[in-house]
């Protein structure tokens, strides 16, 4: 039993140092406004597009970075959702379908 808490320990360990290392992005207005993050739900960048940033006023720009925020922040959280997955099934290899999956 300890040695699969352990192992399950070190797996997601392990998925953590990975999803580090993976980008996302989360984009508004076609690119005008990128947000970068990793893997693990940390912006990393914001990036505004200089022409549009002129173009546009401060609730226009509000609204758009939380709607590239938000893109990134889920692109991330798929992403984890499908490491944790994968990780869980090598894991404990799916259980034999024990709760009906």
């Amino acid at each position: 039993m300890f040695d699969k808490l352990f192992e399950a320990q070190q797996k997601a360990d392990e998925v953590k140092k990975r999803l580090d290392s993976i980008t996302v992005l989360g984009m508004a207005e076609g690119g005008k406004i990128t947000v970068t993050a990793n893997g693990n739900k940390v912006m990393q960048a914001i990036s505004i597009d200089e022409d549009f940033l002129k173009s546009v006023d401060k609730e226009q720009l509000e609204e758009l970075l939380l709607v590239a925020v938000n893109k990134a922040i889920e692109q991330a959280e798929n992403l984890s959702q499908s490491e944790m997955a994968a990780m869980t099934n090598d894991l404990f290899g799916g259980l034999g379908n024990l709760f009906g999956k």
